[in-house]
């Protein structure tokens, strides 16, 4: 299953660590000078969630920004057999 969110679209990402050393200008050094430059990879934050899709629960990948956003619909949890609408007209 990929990392890619179902709603967002967001996956990983890769960028880089930059390793710097010294003293800063402004401080009384000579400057920083970048050491090294490593790569990286940048996750998104993907949960299994339960969502309609289509009319249908169905489990996927959401990413929490998508969650808190409200783009995740969930299913109703139960089906009652009997709603007072029914039972008060019976």
């Amino acid at each position: 299953m990929p990392r890619v969110c179902f709603f967002t679209g967001s996956r990983t990402t890769s960028g880089h660590r930059i390793t710097r050393r010294g003293k800063a200008k402004y401080l009384g050094g000579v400057g920083i000078k970048t050491t090294s430059v490593t790569k990286r990879k940048f996750k998104p934050n993907l949960q299994r969630v339960k969502a309609v899709v289509d009319g249908k629960p169905v489990r996927i990948l959401a990413s929490t920004r998508a969650i808190r956003s409200g783009l995740v619909v969930k299913p109703i949890r139960r089906k009652f057999a009997y709603t007072r609408k029914l039972v008060a007209g019976a």
